[in-house]
């Protein structure tokens, strides 16, 4: 497993401590993503605004990225979506802590199903004031399609490899799928994860407009104490906390729960 969460969380153990302490990441946007002054208005029916000043950002910068140690050239890491980005970087994170040197996944029954639904990269070079800047690469470092693929790709997985869109329950119905996978034979190992990373304004206006924010940042999904407007679902919420991409393995055929490779349990498709 590995992840990527607001609060400073870069790590599992980081992952715990933020829970184990009762914190919760949320913070005022930060000047580098938006100009909260810019945008902000308290009235949720003025034009071109937003009613939330707070939510879940990483501190990672979203352009920190080591493109040579994925054998990727300066000129195409320009282009990635910051999804991908981090997609990279977890996926061979998970594979470390799982065990598993790298090299032995390649040409593997391995799938990979990843849950996302924020275009904000694709929006961006596709836009009519960057259609001169758009090159060779955009195509394959916008759109959801390679979210997935480019962990297939990058790691010669020969199992199943696609992004679900099922808006805030994609991380979730992707592990679905994952295990189906498993226990259907389809794969032999599984890759699922998760990914979220808003960074256009246009995007935080639309859930402001659509009622989908809580006021004060956090997260009011199917809670009774309502404030304002109908609760927010996390995914919205917590603006790149699915940036957040927690990969979880699982062997079709494990006999144990542990597979003697790691300190924790490996999750594994039911079987009847």
């Amino acid at each position: 497993m590995a992840c990527r969460f607001p609060g400073g969380v870069a790590s599992l153990d980081d992952y715990w401590a933020l829970m184990a302490e009762g914190r919760d990441g949320i913070r005022e946007i930060p000047a580098d993503r938006l100009d909260i002054d810019k945008f902000y208005d308290p009235r949720a029916e003025a034009p071109g605004k937003i009613f939330v000043r707070h939510g879940g950002f990483l501190d990672q910068p979203l352009d920190a990225f080591d493109a040579e140690y994925f054998g990727m050239s300066p000129r195409e890491a320009a282009y990635l979506d910051p999804q991908q980005r981090l997609l990279m970087e977890v996926a061979f994170e998970a594979i470390e802590d799982a065990g598993i040197p790298a090299e032995r996944l390649h040409g593997s029954n391995t799938g990979v199903f990843i849950g996302g639904f924020m275009v904000d990269g694709m929006l961006t070079q596709f836009s009519p004031l960057g259609r001169d800047a758009i090159g060779q690469h955009s195509a394959v470092s916008s759109t959801l399609t390679i979210l997935s693929n480019r962990i297939s790709y990058l790691l010669d997985l020969h199992g199943p490899s696609f992004t679900l869109d099922t808006a805030c329950s994609s991380s979730l119905v992707a592990m679905h799928q994952g295990c189906q996978a498993l226990r259907g034979g389809e794969c032999d190992l599984v890759m699922v994860g998760g990914v979220n990373v808003i960074f256009r304004p246009e995007t935080l206006i639309a859930m402001c407009k659509g009622g989908f924010l809580s006021r004060d940042g956090r997260s009011k999904s199917f809670d009774a104490v309502r404030k304002d407007i109908r609760p927010a679902r996390p995914h919205h919420l917590w603006h790149d906390r699915n940036r957040r991409v927690d990969r979880h393995r699982a062997h079709r055929d494990a006999p144990r729960l542990r597979d003697g490779r790691t300190p924790r349990p490996t999750d594994r498709a039911a079987r009847s």
